[in-house]
């Protein structure tokens, strides 16, 4: 073994709270003839239409056994399937979890509605679980699934790879180093949304009036799941559900969970104290139903050990924050990324897991000597992470413990633009807004009948 390894899971073995977690032996849960989980997991993928982000994660498992495939739409995901023609294709997750008992772990990668009612039966039946960020589509949802994976005992990581990466360990040994001083003012922003017609007015009327046929091989009913029922159409699926609110998240809620990560990590934010947002809707009928174009996000922090406390401005649909002074002649902030405003200097960084980090202004950077790396470096791939942590117990980097609570910061933002102009307290411990009867009904949903937590 190397001393990388060794290294950081003396490191991780010291830091995590939870005692170390293992496998239990697949004779024990399936039967005799099975081969030993420390070989190679039996993995089972959801959610995994081309060009799609399960397709992806189960292709950087390929060195596992993937046994069973599920998806709704069969003529999305026939190229995928063809991939692993060993593997049993089901298009309802609870046929495959309930009829298929060889199963360890599953990758959930379906539209973000669905994600937290297909990730609890799978760890309250003690498969471990890789689901795409946002881990879930309310507050609620996240609060709940970070309570089951521990009490469940098994090994779970969301999908925000950046997580795994050099650069947000770099710059969180660079906040700790002090490098531009206490922290104090955070702007993160996105060009998302990108694509589709959803935000449309024309758009969102004609839906009432529209009825296309549901595709060929696509089993809408399922691909709803504990969503309100509405008739099929192709602003939905396969390409804009994002932009809806019974399906997706919106642009906090899609991309905040990359962007925000490495501040929610160096600067260990937790949960926000008050939230407060604007947007582009203004007109009702829209205003229902999906999310905006554009958005701003003002989130307050509470001092956090031997960080004082923070303002975070989040922006999306290309609104940036003022260009800085330390910027060189007609330099531009990246389409998606965040800055750190210290006390002495800015640190600046691109979309995920903080690519393209460094220090403002150059002279300060050129200037810096770098402390020695002591964080741990993740030396395999994000699902690689997850795979390691499934056979050795030790957690993954965005175990649920990390990407629930991140997908919780996220998501009360998104609550803020649905109503907007207005300043919401959050108490987290209580998990309440102490001010907002109408935010506290918006932190869950009512499923379908025959869907639950």
């Amino acid at each position: 073994m190397s001393k990388k390894n060794n290294s950081r899971r003396s490191f991780l073995k010291k830091s995590i709270v939870i005692p170390p977690l293992f496998i239990v032996p697949r004779h024990v849960l399936g039967g005799k003839g099975y081969t030993s989980p420390s070989d190679k997991l039996n993995i089972a993928g959801v959610g995994v239409r081309k060009w799609g982000m399960g397709s992806n994660n189960i292709h950087q498992c390929r060195s596992e056994n993937i046994v069973a495939l599920c998806d709704v739409d069969f003529n999305q995901s026939k190229p995928t399937f063809d991939k692993y023609p060993k593997a049993k294709i089901y298009k309802d997750y609870r046929e495959m979890l309930d009829k298929q008992k060889d199963i360890d772990a599953v990758i959930v990668a379906t539209p973000d509605h669905n994600h937290a009612v297909i990730t609890m039966k799978a760890i309250k039946m003690g498969k471990h679980v890789y689901c795409q960020k946002p881990l879930t589509h309310t507050v609620y949802e996240a609060r709940e699934i970070t309570k089951a994976a521990r009490k469940y005992n098994v090994q779970t990581q969301m999908g925000n790879q950046g997580r795994s990466s050099d650069e947000i360990r770099k710059l969180k040994e660079w906040i700790d180093d002090g490098a531009i001083g206490p922290v104090r003012e955070l702007y993160a922003w996105t060009d998302r949304p990108l694509g589709g017609n959803a935000w449309d007015t024309f758009a969102v009327k004609a839906k009432s009036k529209e009825k296309p046929p549901i595709p060929e091989g696509l089993d809408w009913d399922l691909w709803l799941g504990p969503a309100k029922y509405r008739d099929y159409h192709p602003d939905y699926h396969p390409l804009s559900w994002r932009a809806w609110i019974d399906f997706g998240t919106g642009s906090m809620g899609d991309m905040g969970c990359h962007i925000l990560d490495p501040a929610f990590y160096a600067l260990e934010l937790g949960a926000p104290t008050e939230i407060q947002a604007s947007s582009t809707h203004y007109i009702p009928e829209i205003e229902s139903q999906t999310y905006p174009t554009a958005s701003i996000v003002r989130m307050k922090f509470p001092k956090r050990g031997k960080h004082p406390e923070l303002n975070l401005t989040w922006s999306d649909g290309r609104i940036q924050p003022a260009i800085p002074d330390e910027f060189k002649s007609g330099e531009q902030f990246t389409l998606s990324g965040a800055m750190f405003i210290g006390d002495n200097g800015k640190i600046t960084h691109d979309s995920h897991g903080a690519s393209g980090v460094k220090i403002l202004p150059e002279e300060k950077m050129l200037n810096y000597k770098q402390p020695s790396p002591y964080i741990p470096r993740v030396d395999t791939t994000h699902e690689g992470d997850w795979i390691r942590a499934c056979k050795d117990g030790i957690p993954a980097s965005s175990n649920f413990d990390y990407g629930g609570p991140l997908t919780e910061m996220a998501l009360l933002g998104m609550i803020a633009i649905r109503l907007k102009n207005q300043k919401l307290e959050w108490d987290s411990k209580n998990f309440k807004f102490k001010n907002n009867e109408a935010a506290n009904a918006l932190l869950h949903k009512t499923y379908r009948k025959g869907w639950s937590l």
